[in-house]
Formats: structure tokens, C-alpha cells, sequence
């Protein structure tokens, strides 16, 4: 009897060198997976939690006190004393975590996801000013998590981004595939 095996190949360009794989032969298809879906229930339930609190979010207080010592502590200072963008932050912080999250779990526009996921875990572990346990913390990791899920393409294997790059919509605009995977 034989049997049919099928693979998503994936090539990455790793120190110039273009590398191929499958995701099939082992389990990093199933690791993919697993790290966007973490990742994706993780922001979609803090966001969530952030929306539905019984008190409204409110990023004030970590802006100007809770960044103390962290080396973007004027800016963020600054950001929590400026109205406007303390109310943009105020709704961009809990929304922006819930879509991110969205779009992880169901695994839509990963790539786009994971990139401004990337930017709310820089800005957060910038303006984390308790370092006690060394600079690797868990805003790290999850920074780790979000570029190991937009570049390996996570939303290509189990998400709807691998049914939405073989649409004839993006097939016509093959750019569109920078925002999927």
C-alpha cells in the first residue's frame, strides 16, 4: 500500500542563502501553529480583558509612573501627559491586542498581525523598567513569538490565509501575500 504524503514547502532566505523546507517532514508545521495560536489567544485575551474590565483601560499611570528608569521613559512620559494621545493610546492598546489576537487565532492577515503585535511588544518591553531578572523577560519572548509567526508564515497552515492566497484576488496582486501567511 502506498501512501501519498502532502507538504507546504517553505523557503526562507537565511544569510543570503535561500533555505527550503517542508512543514510536513516534522513538526515545525505543528510548532507554527501552536506559537500562533498562544500568541494569538494571549493578546486577544488581554485586549478583551482590557475592553470588558469593570474599570475603563486607563495607560496613564504606566506611562508616566510605571515607566520610570526604562530608556523610553520620556517618551512615554510625555505620551501620557499629551491628551490626545493618551486617548488615542487609551483605545489603541485594548483594540489593537484584540484584532491582533483575532487575527492570529483564526490566521488571518498573520503577517500584518504579527508585525504591529512586534511593535506593541517593543514599545512594552522598552517602557518596562523592571529589568530585576536581566534583560530577557517576558516581553521578550513575546516579541520572539510574534516574529517567529510572521516570518515563517503561520497563518499559512490551518488559517485563512493559506485559502485567501490561492483567491484569484491574490493571485492578480501577489503583494497581498506580505500582509498574509
Amino acid at each position: 500500500m502506498a501512501t501519498t504524503r502532502t507538504t507546504t514547502r517553505a523557503t526562507t532566505d537565511w544569510f543570503g542563502d535561500a533555505v527550503e523546507f517542508d512543514y510536513a517532514e516534522g513538526v515545525a508545521g505543528y510548532v507554527t501553529v501552536l506559537v500562533r495560536l498562544v500568541t494569538g489567544w494571549w493578546f486577544f485575551h488581554a485586549g478583551f480583558g482590557k475592553l470588558t474590565g469593570p474599570e475603563p483601560f486607563d495607560a496613564a499611570g504606566w506611562l508616566v509612573q510605571g515607566t520610570q528608569g526604562a530608556p523610553i521613559h520620556g517618551l512615554l512620559a510625555w505620551a501620557g501627559q499629551t491628551p490626545l494621545l493618551l486617548e488615542f493610546t487609551n483605545l489603541a492598546v485594548p483594540v489593537g491586542e484584540l484584532l491582533i489576537g483575532l487575527g492570529l487565532l483564526v490566521g488571518a492577515l498573520t503577517r500584518l498581525a504579527a508585525f504591529f503585535g512586534g511593535v506593541l511588544m517593543v514599545l512594552f518591553y522598552l517602557g518596562n523598567a523592571d529589568w530585576a531578572h536581566g534583560y530577557v523577560n517576558g516581553d521578550l519572548f513575546g516579541l520572539l513569538m510574534f516574529v517567529v509567526g510572521g516570518v515563517f508564515a503561520a497563518g499559512r497552515i490551518f488559517g485563512v490565509d493559506g485559502y485567501l492566497e490561492e483567491t484569484e484576488f491574490v493571485r492578480k496582486r501577489p503583494k497581498l501575500r506580505y500582509l498574509l501567511g
